[in-house]
């Protein structure tokens, strides 16, 4: 099923292969998304007017988050086993520019369908069940008892330096017991998964965050394991299991860009032609760091020049970095033709 050129701005959700039948790709018409497909790839979309993520309020964001995910999910729950996400608030202004940069990003979206395929992201989110209790137990550990002991017997009594002393010592504690259930958490599933990705701790009663790829067939053995975890460790934590997902903790894609003017700029300040190399722009940037580095060199406008040359310098390898894949050549254009058509590209976001 081709779609014809757009014109509107398109909101992209994820990619996904090509292998689905006409049966499959015609579900799509039931969550409001079309594909625009590119050999054996096709980026699902929406039609929407591009919005500023920056200018949206928290109310709006939050809305536009569920409706993303509620998307992309939607698309699994249909049979799409195989989605690479993309980033909140990916636009593009046409299908004729999607399609431009699917063609230039073709095989790196290759290997990362690859990479996901048949695979699913489970997160766990594990709390005390009653940190009231786990804080009763710390305040009894023999550190803590012989610490208070100590500030008690002196003859002043327990000074403010000491209770910050008995704080640290308490927290240490917690940090302890925490990381030691922790460990314990991620080796159950360890074996099931072929990757993990710790996420940040919210407050001091959660004790662990994590998200597991696993392949899909496993997904009932994980639960089972979570049941057994949680009649382990005798109910003191309350296990959240979030699942199954698309593989957003790994394979997010986001669309980046690099400004033009930014490639000018950088060119202008390392002096260098419009055909170069990475050994090119390397010596270039030695050749003038050595003259304005703070270390050889005092004032302010020499720092200043410095920080310019390093910014180039970083700017050009960054450039380079994304026009390797699709080149096999030793040296590189930067005239403006070529820049702007490698203004946009992919990666997987960190």
């Amino acid at each position: 099923m081709e779609e014809g050129i757009i014109k509107k701005d398109l909101y992209i959700y994820g990619l996904v292969p090509n292998h689905y039948d006409d049966e499959q790709f015609k579900k799509l018409n039931n969550i409001g998304v079309i594909r625009i497909p590119f050999q054996d790839i096709s980026a699902i979309v929406s039609q929407k007017d591009k919005i500023d993520l920056k200018q949206l309020n928290t109310e709006e964001l939050a809305e536009l988050m569920v409706h993303h995910q509620k998307t992309v999910e939607s698309l699994m729950n249909m049979g799409f086993n195989t989605i690479i996400p993309m980033r909140l608030g990916t636009f593009t202004n046409s299908s004729t520019e999607l399609i431009r940069i699917l063609k230039k990003e073709y095989e790196i979206i290759l290997d990362t369908t690859a990479k996901v395929k048949d695979l699913i992201e489970v997160e766990i989110v594990s709390t005390y069940a009653d940190f009231g209790q786990i804080i009763a137990g710390i305040a009894v550990h023999p550190k803590v008892i012989e610490m208070k002991g100590n500030a008690e017997s002196n003859k002043l009594g327990i000074t403010q330096d000491d209770q910050l002393s008995i704080g640290y010592l308490v927290k240490n504690l917690l940090d302890e017991l925490k990381a030691k259930y922790a460990t314990t958490i991620t080796e159950t599933f360890q074996p099931l998964c072929t990757t993990l990705k710790q996420h940040e701790l919210m407050n001091d009663q959660m004790v662990s965050n994590t998200a597991f790829l696993i392949p899909k067939s496993k997904f009932d053995l994980f639960e089972q394991k979570l049941d057994q975890l949680d009649e382990t460790l005798h109910g003191k934590f309350n296990f959240k299991l979030v699942g199954p997902l698309p593989c957003y903790s790994f394979y997010t894609m986001e669309l980046k860009s690099i400004r033009l003017e930014e490639i000018e700029s950088a060119q202008k300040e390392l002096e260098l032609d419009n055909s170069t190399s990475e050994k090119n722009i390397q010596q270039a940037y030695l050749n003038k760091a050595k003259f304005f580095h703070p270390d050889s060199n005092s004032g302010e406008d020499t720092t200043l020049i410095f920080n310019q040359i390093k910014k180039a310098h970083k700017t050009l390898l960054d450039y380079i970095d994304v026009i390797k894949p699709a080149s096999k050549e030793e040296y590189f254009s930067l005239n403006t033709d070529t820049v702007i058509e490698n203004s946009l590209f992919l990666k997987i976001k960190e």
